[in-house]
């Protein structure tokens, strides 16, 4: 069953960032979302853990309905969102849960504040690619780019085009409550609340970020959750077998766990039973922590 979030707006780092959380009596996990997707897209993971932990998902700036500067997109400026954000919440540790490029962000984050990291969960992002591996993977998600930009008649017609696509199949509720959540209402029509130049621009810099960097100074637990299906073809995985294994080499007390038959997408946005109780685990086990 799907539980609501309250809604909260609180201070980034110069910028209104928007938050969803989900109440819990334990401590708190803050969710970072994939390069176009927004908070709602943590709703079936957030359902999960909550009311055992306290879930908090931000919109990244530019998405969603956190404030849109016209620059802005790197992994700097998002770590300092996340800084802000944990000091106007005003939490001591926060366990850090990323999809995507929420992982990365996420990683950057536990590398640079470790004081302020209770655990990480990288889901499917936060491996060193090559330049290679990057340009199938910009392949593979340029259709969940189509919408970018474009006018749709109506609300309705913009979830109709979302539920044609192959990469979101089955549609669920948890799915529409995410697409629903990024429209906005235009001369026309609808288009969804995001700036194609914002998702270039920080598309452009994920590039140019070397991630293994960060292995090193990581000290908190970590998680990697790995999709082992491919999106166009089985070479277009974000967190190839080499990069995971570079990642447990590299980072003193990483696990991995293969989400055995998901991808990119349906590892976070489709229900998975194993999913939610690896990460479930992963909370319980002796050593994580998460100061309140």
């Amino acid at each position: 069953m799907i539980s609501e979030p309250i809604m909260k707006k609180v201070k980034g780092y110069g910028v209104d960032i928007q938050l969803a959380i989900w109440k819990g009596t334990g401590k708190q996990v803050l969710c970072v979302h994939g390069i176009t997707a927004n908070c709602r897209c943590w709703d079936l993971v957030a359902s999960a853990l909550s009311p055992k932990y306290q879930v908090l998902a931000m919109d990244l700036r530019g998405r969603g309905l956190s404030e849109k500067p016209p620059t802005g997109y790197s992994l700097e400026q998002h770590v300092r969102d996340i800084g802000c954000l944990i000091e106007a919440m005003g939490l001591e540790k926060v366990v850090l849960m990323g999809h995507s490029l929420g992982a990365f962000i996420s990683l950057a984050f536990g590398a640079k504040y470790p004081e302020r990291v209770g655990g990480l969960v990288l889901i499917d992002g936060g491996g060193q690619l090559t330049e290679e591996q990057w340009d199938k993977v910009a392949l593979a998600i340029k259709p969940s780019l189509y919408r970018l930009g474009r006018i749709f008649p109506s609300s309705d017609a913009y979830i109709e085009a979302m539920k044609s696509t192959t990469y979101l199949h089955p549609w669920s509720s948890a799915i529409e409550n995410c697409y629903r959540y990024e429209v906005e209402e235009v001369e026309g029509g609808v288009k969804t609340n995001i700036d194609p130049a914002h998702i270039q621009e920080e598309a452009e810099n994920i590039r140019k970020v070397v991630s293994s960097g960060f292995y090193g100074e990581v000290t908190a637990n970590v998680l990697i959750l790995r999709a082992t299906e491919g999106l166009i073809s089985q070479d277009d995985l974000l967190l190839p077998e080499a990069a995971v294994e570079e990642m447990l080499q590299k980072i003193s007390n990483a696990r991995s766990v293969d989400i055995v038959g998901t991808n990119h997408f349906s590892i976070l946005f489709q229900p998975n039973e194993m999913r939610d109780q690896t990460i479930l685990e992963f909370f319980s086990t002796k050593g994580w922590s998460s100061g309140s």
